[in-house]
């Protein structure tokens, strides 16, 4: 490397040249990932895995209960056409809300299992738990479905004769139902977390308040300082003499000393 100035064209020495730039943060980390984040992140995945297979099987439970609980919609056959018993009945909407009620309440009942089990938390156990939550609740649905009255409408009705109540199937009309539990479950997990998690310990911080008295300020000496006169002015200069002190001014002479006052000098 060399350096050039217009004139001259010398090469630069070893200690002249540049230090070598720093490597930009992630740099270290540009390969792959060490073998102890692989082992985490397996771990937190397995666990993830784990948390999310126990809350979907739960959601038997949870089809049971909404077969159990919820209202089936009566209905009416007159050989030719089948009717809704009651025309302005909210059996539909009664099932739908009993699966949202019953879908809260298994979130946040698995929610604190989850975190009695795993009180540290993590990622992989937030991810298994809204997962299992979303799989449980289709589980449970599907479920109420297969052990509830029969889909075929037309062959219950002939199977129980005209002018005969029957059960209606039990239906979900409003899919959204189904995050219900998810959402509950990740709710109440955060709040028993920032509850009753487990904390880091914090190092103490010692906080010195103590400062040194200012010390004042020294006070110039006389003659000194920034207003001081110059050290090299003639002293006889910071005085001038004072008329009539002894020494009269030449332009108030008289004729006699040869100054001139109005026509000039006198010879």
């Amino acid at each position: 490397m060399t350096w050039h100035d217009g004139r001259v064209t010398a090469p630069l020495t070893p200690h002249d040249q540049p230090p070598p730039l720093p490597q930009y943060p992630g740099a270290a980390f540009s390969g792959d990932v060490s073998k102890d984040g692989r082992a985490a992140f397996t771990a937190e995945l397995r666990e993830g895995a784990l948390v999310a297979v126990a809350v979907a099987v739960t959601g038997v439970v949870l089809g049971l209960l909404w077969l159990w609980l919820a209202p089936l919609i009566p209905m009416v056959s007159d050989g030719k056409a089948i009717y809704l018993r009651d025309s302005e009945g909210e059996e539909a909407v009664g099932a739908d809300g009993t699966f949202v009620l019953l879908g809260l309440a298994m979130g946040a009942v698995t929610a604190a299992l989850v975190f009695w089990r795993r009180r540290r938390g993590g990622i992989g156990v937030v991810l298994g738990l809204a997962v299992g939550g979303l799989l449980g609740s289709v589980l449970a649905w599907r479920l109420g479905v297969w052990l509830g009255p029969t889909s075929d409408l037309i062959a219950h009705a002939k199977e129980v004769g005209p002018k005969v109540v029957f059960d209606g199937p039990l239906r979900l009309r409003a899919k959204g139902a189904l995050v219900a539990w998810p959402a509950a479950a990740m709710l109440v997990h955060l709040c028993l977390t920032s509850a009753f998690g487990p904390r880091e310990p914090q190092q103490p911080q010692s906080w010195d308040t103590s400062y040194p008295a200012p010390h004042p300020a020294p006070h110039p000496a006389p003659g000194q300082g920034p207003f001081a006169p110059p050290a090299d002015r003639n002293p006889a200069d910071r005085n001038p003499p004072v008329q009539g002190s002894g020494e009269q001014d030449p332009w108030q002479r008289g004729p006699e000393h040869g100054s001139p006052e109005r026509g000039g000098p006198a010879f």
